[in-house]
């Protein structure tokens, strides 16, 4: 092997310090991961099946050769681990996806447009002070009524999909970022002491949703640590295999989380708690030692996603009545990257007069995959246009989501097919019941 990737391919889900070439082995061509994988519902192409491009990356392997074919089928993955939780053999397909995208970045030369696209998505997003510059003028045109006229045109679309995607997935923006204190105390007998991440999309863009996980933190008895020095996780980073980006900035939230002196540390976006949990996989597919790998198994054996945390917890604050018929939507990295499906749902099942309907094809990726959408506008488009009809068909006013890029994702898609439907996290839910709010504080969210 001459590309020195051999010492990477620990597996997410239990392959532990395994080499890359042993996890390929596990799978055994049954086929079970075909009906859940998002690509292959689509075009029903094996090489756009996780066994097929696992066939691929045996191939390319032994051959030391990523042709430009390959590489095509690896990009056509979201990354959704259907698969992971399909699979009969327990393949990590997530270590295996990874430590590909990682090679392909290293070897591969993309063309001059995929580059300049995939440059611009990663000097922006994981930069939570440039995110935080582009809600004045995102703000003013949305409040300009352009939105409109440039929908009916369809001008942006036929100039760059990508652009276009961004314009109507962005969300509606209203008022400031409101300024989170560094420690919120605990209401009541204090029951655990809790660090939380802030995000890069979901603090610039949904801080309601950071608001409302401290309000509830705190009324659960939780005292909350923000610790202000705190930056992105480098989730979108790792999925898009740039493992050195992602390594640096694991590092750095590894140090500011282990230094506040928490008993966990709660995470309310599915994408960035999938991650974290994985941190000794994303320093070590960037060549770190056993020293900083332990170092990172510490803070990831903290991480916990904000329903896991309260249904372990137990309810202590009282719930208020919320008469709101709710459609509950699995984010990816939740379920098949967490195995958190059963706890979202218990919180929002014990709000008095909630009514939580489940979607049909729920193992289906609604298409946003982290950068995906930005990436491969038109699949994602397909992807999100099946599952608003999914939402649609539950009849619900309110989708429930526990990631910001689904809810904006699937609200977006609603719209296009000319309906409409407020998107709330699971946090503001609770929040909103805790607080006693009348439905409308949800309802008129969008």
């Amino acid at each position: 092997m001459t590309h020195g990737h051999t010492h990477h391919g620990a597996a997410g889900t239990g392959g532990g310090d395994r080499t890359f070439d042993d996890l390929l082995g596990d799978c055994v061509h049954c086929g079970f991961c075909l009906p859940t994988c998002p690509t292959y519902v689509l075009w029903g192409e094996e090489m756009d099946s996780p066994r097929g491009r696992i066939h691929l990356m045996g191939q390319s392997r032994s051959d030391d050769v990523l042709t430009e074919a390959a590489v095509g089928h690896f990009d056509n993955c979201l990354g959704c681990l259907a698969c992971v939780t399909a699979c009969p053999s327990g393949v990590a397909y997530d270590a295996l996806i990874e430590t590909t995208r990682a090679r392909v970045e290293e070897e591969h030369t993309r063309g001059p447009v995929d580059r300049a696209l995939r440059a611009a998505i990663f000097a922006l997003f994981p930069y939570r002070r440039r995110l935080d510059l582009l809600r004045g003028p995102l703000r003013a045109y949305q409040a300009s009524g352009l939105p409109r006229l440039v929908r009916a045109t369809g001008l942006l679309d036929r100039v760059s999909p990508t652009l276009a995607t961004m314009e109507r997935v962005a969300p509606p923006l209203r008022g400031g970022v409101p300024a989170l204190p560094e420690r919120v105390p605990a209401v009541g007998r204090r029951r655990a002491v809790v660090g939380m991440l802030t995000g890069c999309v979901q603090g610039a863009f949904f801080p309601q949703v950071n608001t409302a996980t401290a309000r509830v933190l705190a009324a659960e008895g939780c005292e909350v640590v923000i610790p202000p020095g705190q930056g992105c996780c480098g989730a979108l980073s790792s999925h898009a295999g740039r493992a050195g980006e992602a390594a640096d900035l694991a590092r750095a939230t590894i140090d500011v989380f282990t230094r506040a002196g928490v008993d966990a540390v709660v995470v309310n976006s599915a994408g960035c708690g999938g991650t974290m949990k994985h941190y000794p996989r994303v320093l070590r597919e960037a060549g770190a030692g056993a020293g900083e790998q332990r170092r990172a198994e510490g803070l990831s054996a903290m991480v916990v996603d904000f329903a896991e945390f309260l249904a372990a917890l137990g309810p202590r604050a009282e719930r208020h009545p919320l008469p709101v018929r709710a459609a509950y939507h699995d984010a990816c990295h939740l379920s098949h990257g967490q195995g958190v499906t059963a706890q979202p749902r218990e919180l929002l099942r014990a709000v008095p007069g909630l009514e939580v309907a489940d979607l049909p094809n729920a193992d289906i990726c609604c298409g946003s995959a982290g950068v995906y959408n930005l990436l491969k506008p038109e699949a994602a488009a397909e992807l999100g246009d099946r599952k608003s009809a999914d939402v649609r068909s539950t009849g619900a006013e309110l989708l429930v989501a526990g990631n910001p890029g689904c809810s904006l994702q699937i609200a977006s898609a609603v719209e296009r097919s000319g309906g409409s439907i407020a998107v709330a996290h699971t946090a503001q839910v609770l929040d909103a019941s805790l607080r006693g709010l009348p439905p409308s504080a949800l309802l008129a969210r969008n």
